[in-house]
């Protein structure tokens, strides 16, 4: 399962150079699926432990390229009404619950063994479903100019944004890890921890309709501090009120600020500082390094806080980490420069 996160932090950027240089996004999303969908069904092979790790670096290497490519593509063809991105976004969430409603009633007629199967048929739908996006036509724009890169992922208004986004994905380690855990010791049953989960992506899910209604009104600073600072404060609600229903539906509600507004405002943020030469590298560096090495940390450090004291302090931890990002926020976000945002 570690090799998921450790593919996470390398793909991206290989595909995202690819998309930059060649333009033909959809072309790679859809070897991306194809590929990746051909290395997953090795597991019907049952190859034992070192092949299954094998199959598994092969299967995500190709299967993470696939969305920081489609986030790109998105906002290209968005074009200039980018602020609906959520409105866009919003379908991968009913996608989550659905899965979650589907796969697992299904689980509780068949097998655990047969989850391959079911698995299969959506990998397979997601490649047919990229066939019907209409290809590009290959960009043959000029050639960055020498240095840029390095120059935007240096600027210091970059490096704050890298930051924040790395600490929240650490703040979401115990969440992602430990969270149905903490709900369990509290004697919540399996019902009630799935319908939990479901409310934060409900909650994810109404952020995205009215987020373009946010960005016009707030400053891309001021939602971000603001979406933090609510992150913090449900840290902390589900790590000492868990028992007290009402506070617990409140933090999950919370969701929709932790994930929801600071995903769409960071897909926004980066194409206009990345801009069109590396805007597939951007992407792929927001995914690498906040996704894949801050999600990867925060749940290796909130295991070291559930072995030394319990599970409530790794949601403390994740407190603290919202804690430093909301003071690196305040003092350096910016807004990118209008040049880069053409």
């Amino acid at each position: 399962m570690a090799t998921i996160q450790l593919t996470k932090v390398i793909a991206p950027s290989v595909w995202g150079w690819l998309g930059d240089r060649t333009g033909q996004r959809v072309r790679l999303v859809r070897f991306g699926a194809i590929t990746g969908s051909l290395f997953f069904a090795g597991v019907f092979l049952q190859p034992g432990f070192y092949g299954l790790l094998l199959v598994m670096l092969a299967f995500t290497f190709f299967w993470n390229a696939i969305l920081p490519l489609y986030e790109v593509i998105t906002l290209r063809t968005l074009g200039a009404n980018r602020e609906k991105y959520g409105r866009v976004r919003l379908w991968g969430s009913i996608g989550f619950i659905g899965a979650v409603a589907s796969v697992g009633g299904l689980l509780e007629l068949v097998p655990i063994q047969n989850l391959p199967w079911l698995l299969l048929p959506v990998f397979v739908g997601i490649a047919v479903s990229a066939f019907l996006v209409p290809s590009d036509r290959g960009e043959r724009k000029s050639p960055a100019p020498r240095g840029s890169l390095k120059a935007i992922v240096t600027h210091p208004a970059v490096v704050t944004f890298f930051l924040m986004n790395f600490l929240l994905q650490v703040s979401h380690g115990a969440y992602y890890t430990f969270f149905s855990i903490h709900l369990a010791q509290h004697g919540y049953g399996k019902l009630a921890i799935g319908l939990l989960w479901s409310l934060g992506v409900v909650a994810e899910i109404a952020l995205f309709l009215v987020m373009h209604r946010l960005t016009r009104n707030f400053t891309v600073r001021q939602i971000a501090i603001g979406a933090l600072t609510l992150t913090m404060i449900r840290w902390v609600l589900i790590a000492e009120l868990t028992d007290v229903l009402a506070m617990l539906l409140f933090a999950q509600l919370l969701h929709a600020a932790s994930y929801g507004a600071l995903h769409a405002i960071s897909v926004q943020y980066i194409q206009g500082f990345f801009g069109k030469h590396h805007h597939g590298q951007g992407q792929a560096l927001y995914s690498g390094l906040t996704f894949g090495a801050g999600g990867a940390l925060g749940a290796w450090l909130s295991g070291f806080l559930v072995d030394g004291f319990n599970t409530s302090a790794a949601f403390w931890g994740g407190a603290v980490a919202m804690a430093i990002a909301i003071v690196i926020t305040w003092r350096g976000l910016r807004p990118p420069p209008v040049e880069a945002q053409a």
